[in-house]
């Protein structure tokens, strides 16, 4: 679709659940255009996210709610990341990642995915720094 066929558009955010991300996360689809798409991203206090790699598309999160800790490999090289309210950070394509909500409050972060998320295939299932828990 060219620039010019696109619509703007407003989507405010709800409580209702849209979809499960693969990594386990609830997710609420926010806006999309051309070059990305935006989403709400939530888990519970004291869960931990599967691990995932995606194969095509790059990621910015900002997290607005809850403290937790992200995981992330890339090329070889590990690393923790402390989140908490303020924090943005990137997941380029190709890095391992995890996330946990180490918080007793829900943990949420919106994001921008470019280009836009292609469905389900996009995640591959990776191991990860901590067990999987739904708390």
């Amino acid at each position: 679709m060219a620039a010019s066929e696109q619509r703007n558009s407003t989507i405010k955010l709800t409580d209702a659940i849209h979809v499960t991300a693969p990594d386990g996360s609830d997710v609420r689809i926010l806006c999309q255009a051309a070059g990305g798409s935006m989403a709400h991203f939530s888990l519970p206090p004291g869960a931990t996210a599967h691990a995932v790699m995606h194969r095509t598309v790059d990621e910015i999160w900002y997290v607005i709610q809850g403290i937790g800790e992200m995981w992330q490999e890339q090329d070889g090289q590990k690393t923790t990341i402390a989140l908490e309210p303020g924090v943005s950070l990137t997941i380029l394509q190709g890095t391992k990642f995890q996330f946990r909500n180490t918080s007793n409050d829900v943990f949420a972060a919106v994001a921008i995915t470019m280009p836009p998320w292609p469905g389900e295939e996009e995640a591959m299932f990776v191991d990860g720094a901590w067990p999987v828990s739904n708390s």
